[in-house]
């Protein structure tokens, strides 16, 4: 890639489009983009409108803040309500309702939460203030969870003693296989995320085509990548030819990143199960720290809630998240629920899909024209 002009170029989107619209005409093709990143793309550039009305995009459970259930908020600001506690956390997390407030809230009722760009950046406050215990709110998918790996084997080089993560690193392949495995999904193919294959490799969605006869491309981020991929594999639904496709070859490798997955491997184990939003709980689908990393664990180390808490009755953003429905189908989206005001946390995270709708959708026609149809 020599210049980003090269991926947002209207003149090759028209070709494309043109393409996607001759493979598909007379066929009704629901796809699901995995990666909030990808929902974004395709709102922030008006993909949304310029493709056939007979494509249907579904939005997935990409989002790794989305997915955090509310209990699991609620531990992290008991964390930061204790005493002599530095709260580290992604910008992202600050808004996101718990039961009762956010992270935010908790900041400006004096816990001392502060927002980093890494977790290295935590364990910096840690060296900084030796007297006060540096927590840090480890959360992502494979795409961050190297980067706490490298943090904690450097952590236990040094020999830090006030340095912890609250470990809830989430693994995207048991989420799509739960989702395939629902009777409610209803799929012809997915748009795979760039980011996390660029470390689990292509080879980790091949289960798709072989176990459920579906196809998945993986994609990059620009909107050609976007409009690319949804033509590959609409070309593989028509074909009927359902395969892993990658077309983000620029960064995606069959085997992906082994060294990030080695570090993984060294810190991490997977746990038994784990609770995910609107998709309930998922065996083997997330991260803990292995005992070797015991004294670094906030989850030993803190006396949490532990609770199981419902979203707001109101609150639709499961189902958003295993598109179920699409966010402006929310009886609540952007009216009681606004990024200023979010009920869910699907419209606070930068990778959320009812951020994604908001932010850039409610200027597409085709929303327009769904919404004057409800009225």
């Amino acid at each position: 890639m020599r210049f980003i002009d090269e991926f947002r170029d209207s003149e090759l989107a028209k070709g494309i489009v043109s393409q996607i619209k001759r493979l598909a005409e007379g066929k009704h093709l629901r796809i699901m983009e995995i990666c909030g990143g990808h929902t974004h793309t395709i709102y922030r550039y008006g993909l949304h409108d310029v493709l056939p009305t007979n494509i249907e995009l579904v939005h997935g459970p990409g989002c790794p803040v989305c997915v955090l259930p509310t209990g699991k908020v609620d531990d992290a600001i008991a964390i930061a309500k204790s005493e002599g506690v530095i709260f580290a956390t992604f910008g992202d997390m600050m808004r996101v309702p718990g039961s009762e407030s956010s992270l935010f809230d908790a900041q400006a009722e004096g816990a001392d939460v502060r927002m980093v760009y890494s977790p290295l950046d935590a364990l910096k406050l840690a060296l900084k203030n030796p007297n006060r215990k540096v927590v840090f709110f480890a959360i992502g998918f494979e795409t961050t969870a190297p980067s706490t790996a490298v943090t904690l084997l450097q952590a236990k080089q040094l020999k830090v003693r006030n340095f912890f993560a609250f470990c809830n690193h989430v693994l995207v392949v048991p989420a799509i296989r739960a989702l395939l495995d629902s009777p409610e999904t209803k799929l012809d193919g997915f748009i795979g995320p760039g980011h996390v294959t660029t470390v689990i490799g292509s080879k980790a969605w091949e289960f798709i085509p072989e176990e459920y006869g579906k196809g998945i491309v993986i994609s990059g981020f620009e909107p050609l990548d976007m409009l690319q991929a949804i033509y590959l594999l609409i070309k593989q639904l028509v074909e009927n030819n359902p395969k892993v496709e990658v077309q983000y070859s620029r960064a995606v490798r069959p085997e992906g990143n082994v060294k990030a997955k080695v570090l993984m491997e060294q810190v991490f184990d997977v746990r038994e199960t784990f609770e995910w939003r609107g998709l309930g709980w998922i065996e083997k689908s997330a991260l803990k720290l292995k005992p070797e990393f015991a004294q670094f664990d906030a989850e030993l180390h803190f006396d949490l809630p532990r609770r199981r808490v419902s979203d707001p009755k109101v609150c639709q953003c499961g189902a958003v998240l295993r598109g179920a429905i699409l966010p402006w189908e929310c009886k609540v989206f952007g009216t009681a629920c606004t990024p200023e005001n979010p009920i869910g946390a699907c419209m606070v995270s930068s990778e959320g899909a009812c951020a994604a709708v908001y932010q850039y959708g409610r200027y597409s026609r085709k929303i327009r024209e769904l919404l004057q149809q409800e009225k």
